[in-house]
């Protein structure tokens, strides 16, 4: 009975779900985001309620990198700051065209760091990538760190496409958050309010399927050429280490 036990275990480690895949995006994005329009449209509470309650994740998230693993949360420190801020705007006018531009403001912040790290050669987007590529298969673990250290024959190639990954979310939320000042101040107000929904929705689609062609697809191929690649090489050295 332990036996099998420990086989399911190490079993569900190396193929995690979807679930897992996505639980860095998930945790760190779509749980401030999803919650603050849930607070704010589903359970009536007030713009600054909203944010604050939303700020609950990303504090914690960040509070505890800091505090217990010793290192930044990016997303969740970016999403923090943001909804920060939004609090402060706030106290503005609650002119109904300015809120709706308001609301684009999480889009914009949330471009401007992603492009922003990856000029700082830190892509932002890779943390919710990774765990989709690689799946929690050792193997494909190592094979991801040769190829980011620069160790890989593929490794340029492999980093320009993690560069391009976040380049393409950066541009997708960022074009996003300038239609929608746009509408929020030339497309009637009633109108605008369902319509900006529809904006994200599409703009979050296209990032999904641009991304997925230029970069997360041939990454995918390169990762599973690197392990191929690790794997002969490991079976070769026994048999050099022989000769010698």
């Amino acid at each position: 009975m332990t036996k099998t036990t420990g086989t399911q275990g190490r079993s569900e480690k190396q193929n995690p779900s979807a679930l897992d895949n996505f639980k860095p995006l998930i945790v760190d994005v779509a749980a401030p985001l999803g919650s603050y329009y849930l607070f704010r449209d589903a359970l009536g509470m007030s713009t600054f309620a909203a944010l604050a309650w939303s700020s609950v994740v990303p504090a914690v998230r960040t509070g505890w990198g800091l505090v217990k693993e010793r290192r930044t949360n990016a997303l969740a420190g970016l999403i923090l700051v943001v909804n920060v801020v939004s609090l402060l705007l706030s106290f503005v006018s609650g002119d109904p065209r300015l809120m709706l531009a308001k609301d684009s403001g999480i889009s914009s912040t949330i471009a401007i760091g992603i492009l922003v790290s990856v000029a700082l050669g830190k892509p932002m987007m890779t943390a919710g990538m990774k765990p989709f590529l690689v799946k929690g298969d050792a193997a494909k673990e190592a094979a991801w760190q040769r190829l980011t250290s620069g160790a890989a024959a593929d490794s340029a190639a492999f980093r320009s496409k993690e560069r391009a990954f976040s380049v393409v979310w950066g541009v997708a939320l960022l074009a996003e958050c300038v239609v929608r000042v746009v509408g929020a101040y030339t497309v009637p107000v009633d109108t605008m309010v369902w319509l900006g929904s529809v904006i994200m929705v599409v703009a979050m689609a296209a990032a999904f399927m641009v991304s997925g062609a230029l970069a997360a697809g041939p990454m995918e191929r390169m990762l599973a050429a690197e392990v191929k690649a690790g794997a002969e090489t490991a079976v070769g050295q026994p048999a050099l280490a022989v000769a010698a």
